[in-house]
């Protein structure tokens, strides 16, 4: 079973227009209420790739009512940890520029930790846990670290989307795959790129350090994948950029639920591609369909040995 955790997950309320004017009523030409995370995200699209997972989180009052009742429409396996205080808006504006104006998220009580760690209890080795987006500001900072602990205990495998320090720590407990973009892998190491080379020197050095698999994102310049026997690319699919909203939570569905089924971390590599570029040339979280136009596109190349 893959468990995919939005801890802090909200209701993305979209409005559109061509002008706003600060002081002043103004007319909504569109709007949308959407269930928003990382690893709602995620999970939609383990179900894309007909892979079982299970949605995790905390979700409260008429919001959280409204985020399970739109997964559960969609085909999710929710399995939330109920709490008093509601879950968060945040509202997304489209005018002359994006405005986001995101709540800080709910109070979320120990009892109400406690009763999410029993979804939690039955972990095994075969298990992925999917770690993703900010915490709550009521939980303690080291949440996800205490919830790699149990993953630890049970032998099970954890993905953390993360940067930074936060990802630092997590490196020691050896997670399946680690993503940054090209970007953040130099502001982890604190250096600057000139080549691929490069780049690939420093996910190496971030293998060694601890991840299993190293996946780096590139835009339009493709991606890499980092193995403890090669170094694999692929370029960047043609499409038109609409949405990137996502993309890397959709890259990280697709290799996750794809080594669940096979192991094989360059097919995971292909898919993880392929489920990121069909979620950034769509409007919101790609298809199987789109998934699968894009999927010719990505020729997986191997570099060394």
């Amino acid at each position: 079973m893959i468990y995919t955790i939005t801890v802090n997950p909200s209701i993305d309320y979209v409005v559109q227009l061509p002008h706003m004017e600060l002081g002043s009523v103004n007319r909504l030409k569109h709007t949308a209420k959407l269930p928003g995370g990382k690893g709602i995200n995620v999970s939609q699209i383990l179900n894309d790739l007909e892979q079982p997972n299970k949605a995790l989180g905390f979700i409260g009052g008429f919001t959280g009512t409204f985020i399970s009742e739109a997964l559960k429409a969609k085909g999710l396996d929710c399995h939330f940890t109920k709490i008093a205080d509601d879950t968060r808006i945040n509202v997304k504006i489209h005018a002359d520029e994006e405005t986001e104006l995101n709540g800080a998220g709910p109070d979320i009580t120990a009892s109400e930790i406690d009763a999410f760690y029993q979804e939690l209890a039955n972990l095994t080795p075969d298990d992925v846990v999917v770690m993703s987006g900010s915490l709550a500001p009521s939980l303690p900072d080291s949440f996800y670290y205490d919830i790699i602990q149990k993953v630890e205990a049970a032998g099970a495998n954890f993905v953390i989307d993360t940067t930074g320090e936060a990802l630092k720590k997590t490196l020691p407990s050896h997670p399946l795959v680690v993503k940054p973009n090209n970007h953040e892998l130099a502001d982890y190491y604190h250096t600057t790129f000139n080549s691929r080379d490069d780049i690939i020197a420093a996910g190496q050095r971030m293998l060694k350090e601890g991840a299993q698999h190293v996946l780096i994102s590139m835009a339009g310049d493709g991606g890499l994948l980092i193995t403890a026997d090669a170094v694999y690319f692929s370029a960047a699919p043609k499409g038109h950029v609409i949405n990137s909203v996502g993309a890397g939570d959709s890259m990280i569905g697709g290799f996750v639920g794809t080594f669940a089924k096979t192991h094989d971390a360059v097919e995971s590599f292909r898919y993880g591609l392929a489920c990121g570029s069909a979620t950034a040339f769509s409007e919101d979280i790609a298809t199987r369909a789109k998934i699968d136009e894009i999927l010719p596109q990505i020729k997986i190349e191997q570099l060394t040995n």
